[in-house]
């Protein structure tokens, strides 16, 4: 492993992380609030430890091996969720320990959304503006290193897309250099972040709210300014809008350049992931409506707004709220969290299992059966009448299996604290699936429960996003031999 080139690498992404932390000193100062002096010692801390790694390392030279990436990869969500603590800890508005405003980092930039704050309406601007900023950031974060470099290291979502994706998508990257896959996407992002934006304003969202939800809503965060969350506007439009950003922004960011490069929107509906992922949104809405009016809980129109927007918002793994779920007829909380492990689109900013891999899984479970009554037949699995390497579908079954055994090792160890196993359960789905919102004690926030399991959901959100592998990697023996 490259230490000296990595720790530049390191040292530049926290330079960068540092002037994240001016814009809300801009709105402090907009706002004639106390916190500009709070975010500039965050800004100036931040900034000295990425000098420090950097200014020894600024003149190595050569090119990140395999190893070297995941260990930035990994970093990547480390670090920057540890300085992302800085301005909670520093804040006299919050008064939070160290494991809580580690929690409430990792899940900004993890884009998990679950929290330990309550009262957000009454909180300084420059504070709300910053958390979401988070998300926004850690959104175009994991669209970078899940479509242009976790397919390099042989992990994540984006190795089905090498016999997969439609139109110029014929590789695991957009573009050649990793340079200019993240330009296109960043556009990309940006663009849909203005839109969603000049959305919420339209339909009557204050600029500011407009501007923090659009970075929650593309992130698929779920992060709000208001404890009431969407919900506490009240409003049909504006409920329509998120629930279209959300549905657009859990398809796969290669696919949105495909159809922008090729100006055809047919891509959306030729490739067999995006058709899956919006069937399986209109299934569950369709349940969840009907549910909703059959089981007495709101008349017909209510149940088609709350039940389609809450069951978007849980599945995409965003986590905004209209309602309170949790009080639902217990069928459906349950059904809801048990989506989110579809999650998204692979190379998404959404969560959860990923679409792409329930694909595969769909079709070797019908291939097993197939082949229990024709056993010599040969039937290699497909996507858009190309062949799925054997390598990626046994992949893909090794991360389900220890997707499960690190989920169930988690409720165990939530068990083992003291929580009740509703509790237990949901906040484990919530954690690795970056969901947020959960059931039980963490029905409304975290902030209750105890240090060892914020600690265990901290972990179950990196892992989340990390997509397992990446961080159980740099735990094998092998990773280190030379």
């Amino acid at each position: 492993m490259h230490a000296a080139i990595t720790a530049r690498v390191l040292g530049l992404l926290l330079i960068v992380f540092s002037l994240t932390m001016l814009p809300p000193v801009a709105v402090a100062v907009w706002y004639a609030e106390t916190t500009a002096r709070m975010f500039l010692l965050a800004f100036s801390i931040t900034l000295l430890v990425g000098l420090c790694f950097w200014l020894p390392m600024r003149r190595s030279t050569g090119e990140l091996r395999t190893r070297d990436g995941f260990v930035v990869t990994v970093f990547f969500w480390l670090v920057l969720s540890t300085f992302g603590t800085l301005p909670f800890m520093l804040s006299d508005a919050l008064h939070l320990s160290f494991i809580d405003a580690l929690f409430e980092s990792i899940s900004g930039l993890t884009t998990t959304g679950a929290t330990v704050i309550s009262g957000l309406d009454n909180l300084p601007k420059s504070i709300l503006y910053y958390r979401q900023q988070l998300q926004w950031l850690g959104g175009i974060g994991i669209v970078v290193i899940a479509v242009a470099i976790l397919p390099m290291l042989g992990v994540g979502g984006m190795q089905i897309y090498r016999a997969e994706t439609p139109g110029p998508m014929k590789d695991t990257k957009i573009t050649p250099r990793i340079r200019e896959t993240a330009n296109v996407l960043f556009r990309i992002y940006v663009f849909l972040t203005a839109a969603c934006a000049l959305a919420y304003w339209w339909a009557g969202m204050s600029l500011f709210d407009a501007i923090a939800h659009s970075f929650s809503t593309v992130a698929i965060g779920g992060f709000s300014t208001h404890d009431a969350s969407i919900g506490f506007f009240n409003s049909g439009a504006i409920m329509g809008i998120c629930t279209f950003f959300m549905v657009v922004s859990g398809i796969n960011f290669a696919l949105h350049y495909a159809v922008w490069h090729d100006r055809d929107l047919s891509f959306y509906w030729k490739d067999p992931e995006a058709r899956m992922y919006l069937r399986i949104l209109g299934i569950g809405a369709v349940i969840t409506c009907l549910y909703l009016y059959y089981s007495g809980t709101y008349d017909w129109q209510t149940s088609l707004g709350q039940g389609t927007f809450q069951l978007v918002s849980i599945m995409t793994t965003t986590g905004f709220a209209t309602a309170d779920f949790h009080n639902w007829p217990t069928f459906l909380p349950f059904f809801l969290l048990f989506l989110s492990f579809f999650g998204a689109c692979a190379g998404s900013t959404g969560g959860g299992i990923k679409i792409g891999r329930m694909l595969i899984l769909w079709q070797q479970g019908l291939r097993e059966i197939y082949q229990l009554v024709h056993p010599n037949a040969v039937l290699p699995i497909k996507i858009n009448k190309r062949k799925v390497p054997d390598r990626v579908a046994d992949a893909i079954w090794a991360f389900f299996g220890v997707y499960l055994a690190v989920f169930y090792l988690m409720v165990l160890l939530l068990l083992a604290s003291g929580l009740d196993y509703v509790t237990a359960w949901s906040a484990t789905a919530a954690a690795l699936n970056n969901l947020g919102p959960g059931l039980g004690a963490v029905a409304e926030n975290y902030a209750q429960l105890n240090t060892f399991a914020k600690w265990v959901l901290c972990w179950g959100m990196l892992l989340g996003r990390l997509e397992i592998f990446t961080l159980l990697v740099l735990f094998s023996p092998t990773f280190w031999r030379r």
